[in-house]
């Protein structure tokens, strides 16, 4: 995991993998409830396809946003962008 400086202000928090990686066309599904992009992968690994959809949602709630750098065969790199706060927990 690392932090880094986002867009307009915003701190963005990355996990990064070395996965088989996602195709474009899949980049935005991926954040779907109850979607997974191979169901026999589910079956091996379990889960409920909720997770990324639940970390988009919450995010959204914080006045933030999600992504997803990846390419088949490179991993992925998975983000988060959180507005930074001033002391005394005011926005900029």
């Amino acid at each position: 995991m690392s932090v880094e400086t986002g867009s307009c202000g915003r701190l963005r928090f990355c996990v990064t993998d070395r996965g088989p990686g996602i195709a474009r066309e899949h980049h935005a599904r991926v954040f779907e409830r109850f979607h997974q992009l191979d169901a026999s992968d589910s079956r091996k690994r379990g889960g409920t396809g909720l997770g990324l959809a639940i970390v988009k949602s919450l995010v959204e709630e914080h006045g933030g946003v999600v992504g997803l750098d990846s390419a088949p065969g490179h991993g992925s790199k998975f983000w988060f962008e959180l507005p930074c706060c001033r002391g005394g927990g005011e926005r900029p």
